[in-house]
């Protein structure tokens, strides 16, 4: 009976003994790896150190950007993520029991909520704040300056805004603002200079080549402004009709007549319902008119027709009256519902 219990006492210690080598098999650590997009991490390496015995293990992530390593003494382990031989990510004091396989994660994207911005996006937040701070001041000095102009106020616009091309000379959008204001005062050569440096940094503008244009046209420089109303539609298609119109009010302006017909005939292309194109076609065909043996008045074949082309889209509109009065003139038929005709007059276009 006595050596029974002994093999009974024998059997239980020899499975003790062999259960202490089996724990030490499971003890270890596991976990998966994430980038900042919460993307697996592939190709990192993983790296545990015991911090008491400098004992190191590592394992590579998988396709699943996960990791596993067993075997581990019991004690405290120090974790660090690498990719590309650059530490990435690290976790410390993981303890490590026998027999724990303790879960290890890492999720850069978390732990960069966690710690905060890093001194880069920190920089980055405070140049954009400063930036904003700045567009801001700026954005008040061009509405101060805009409501001098209104007022007529145009040196006190003109100064606050040299003061803004200087503090910033690299913002085309302040040196149109400080050309729109010198050619308010009727200061035309300061406005080509500066809308010249406004399309300098961005030559794509239509409006500042028509403003260029206008400064130029005003200084008496026809032939420039010209150019320039016709950079401004090739710029800006969406706005050509507009700028093509400009253009045939400084050909109607400087008597150029077959000039300022084919810059009409351009913005009735473009746009076939815009009135005033018709009107001042028609201005000019007036000019074109001769005169009979018989001493009449004789207009050029499609006069009539601008005319009569504007009273049908701008019956009421403001050349109407002028309109009707030069199909009088001209002895085209005009409809009673036209009203009274008077003595014919000509303006020039705005």
């Amino acid at each position: 009976m006595k050596k029974y219990i002994n093999l009974i006492m024998l059997l239980g210690l020899l499975l003790a003994l062999s259960s202490v080598p089996l724990m030490a098999q499971t003890t270890g650590v596991h976990g998966v790896a994430k980038d900042l997009e919460g993307k697996p991490i592939t190709d990192g390496v993983v790296e545990v150190t015991n911090t008491d015995s400098g004992r190191k293990m590592s394992a590579k992530t998988d396709k699943n950007g996960e990791f596993r390593m067993i075997g581990l003494t019991p004690g405290t382990y120090n974790a660090t993520l690498t990719r590309n031989g650059q530490q990435i990510d690290n976790v410390s004091k993981i303890p490590v029991g026998v027999g724990d396989n303790v879960p290890v994660d890492f999720d850069l994207k978390k732990d960069q909520a966690k710690s905060g911005p890093t001194e880069e996006q920190l920089r980055k937040q405070q140049e954009v704040v400063k930036q904003n701070e700045k567009i801001k001041g700026l954005n008040a000095k061009l509405a101060e300056a805009r409501d001098l102009e209104k007022a007529g106020n145009y040196d006190q616009a003109i100064s606050i805004l040299q003061e803004a091309t200087t503090a910033d000379p690299s913002k085309d959008l302040l040196w149109a603002y400080l050309g729109d204001a010198y050619r308010g005062g009727k200061k035309y050569p300061e406005a080509v200079e500066a809308y010249q440096k406004a399309l300098a940094i961005n030559p794509n503008s239509g409006a500042y080549h028509n403003g260029l244009a206008d400064a130029y046209a005003k200084s008496g420089q026809t032939e420039k402004a010209i150019a320039e109303y016709t950079a401004a539609a090739q710029a800006e298609p969406a706005n050509a009709a507009t700028y093509y119109f400009n253009e045939g009010a400084i050909f109607t302006n400087t008597g150029k007549i077959d000039d300022a017909i084919t810059a009409f005939d351009k913005v009735i292309q473009i746009d076939p319902n815009r009135a005033d194109a018709y009107y001042w076609k028609g201005v000019n065909m007036m000019g074109k008119a001769t005169t009979g043996k018989d001493g009449k008045f004789v207009a050029a074949p499609g006069t009539a027709e601008c005319f009569q082309k504007y009273l049908e889209l701008k019956p009421d509109g403001p050349l109407a009256q002028n309109s009707k009065d030069m199909l009088a003139s001209i002895g085209s038929s005009v409809e009673t519902s036209f009203g009274k005709q008077k003595t014919p007059a000509k303006k020039k276009p705005n």
